[in-house]
């Protein structure tokens, strides 16, 4: 059986840190992900999707992440059933967080974002020409001899979180 879940989108709260009575780390929060198509009225929709981590996966996404950041998640699809307090039976559907990284960088975030949308509902990075024009190619310096590997020009330096 196959049960994988790939899903990258935007804390819609501050992750919830709790303790089990182990003492085992689980975080709770939602990833908002907008759909691909639009409604029937042209409204952007979008999708509000339950995530828990538990252990250190917890920990790093309490420690690291907050409301409004991207996330890529990747888990497993899970059901839970359980009772409110009124004694209704319900059902939740969430994944289960085995892995999750950061969906931009610090960078990008505090510039606003990744990129903006274009008309075509297409994620278009900053700085991207749409025009007909191809891109230059990059060049690099490589030393002479030795070694294939060289330090980047243009590199930031800068960790993403």
């Amino acid at each position: 059986m196959l049960n994988k879940a790939i899903l990258m989108g935007r804390l819609t709260r501050d992750p919830e840190l709790r303790h089990t009575q182990s003492n085992t780390a689980v975080a709770s929060f939602t990833l908002a992900i907008d759909r691909d198509r639009k409604g029937p009225n042209n409204e952007r929709q979008t999708d509000f999707i339950d995530c828990v981590a538990w252990g250190r996966q917890a920990e790093f996404v309490k420690q690291w992440f907050s409301k409004g950041m991207m996330a890529i998640v990747v888990g497993r699809i899970q059901s839970r059933n359980w009772e409110d307090k009124n004694g209704n039976k319900r059902v939740t559907i969430e994944i289960n967080v085995d892995e999750v990284s950061f969906g931009e960088t610090k960078k990008s975030r505090e510039s606003g974002g990744f990129g903006s949308y274009d008309s075509g509902s297409q994620i278009r990075p900053e700085g991207f020409d749409m025009g007909n024009q191809a891109a230059p190619a990059p060049t690099f310096d490589l030393p002479v001899g030795g070694s294939d590997f060289a330090e980047l020009a243009d590199d930031d330096s800068d960790v993403p979180f």
